[in-house]
């Protein structure tokens, strides 16, 4: 069964998301070397409950975002159009990660697909 593995948020000023959540939460960030302005964010110790996520620039009207782990993208993105959704970010790859695609269910709420797949490029 598919389950959410990451989460991200999106901002105007990333670095200010960033010093906000550390303070906070006390979460650890660490800026992604890709191509994109994206920071990694550990929540807590992998030996306990929760998931970790990401913040990334805003370029658009996404808020927050849930991504679920999914065998297939392609697949998935398919069921996601035949019960009533669609997809907002076709797929792309995620160097050395996987593949990931943004959807939007019946409801308007934006929510991600990734296929891990170390040799997307």
């Amino acid at each position: 069964m598919p389950r959410v593995v990451h989460f991200e948020v999106s901002a105007d000023d990333p670095e200010r998301a960033v010093a906000f959540y550390k303070d906070i939460f006390g979460w650890e960030f660490h800026k992604w070397e890709g191509p994109e302005d994206y920071w990694l964010v550990k929540t807590g110790p992998d030996d306990q409950p929760g998931i970790n996520g990401g913040v990334f620039r805003r370029k658009g009207p996404v808020g927050h975002v849930n991504t679920v782990d999914v065998p297939s993208v392609d697949d998935f993105a398919a069921k996601i159009l035949a019960h009533g959704g669609q997809i907002v970010m076709p797929k792309m790859a995620i160097p050395g990660v996987g593949w990931l695609a943004y959807a939007k269910d019946t409801e308007g709420s934006i929510f991600g697909i990734m296929q891990a797949d170390r040799s997307a490029q």
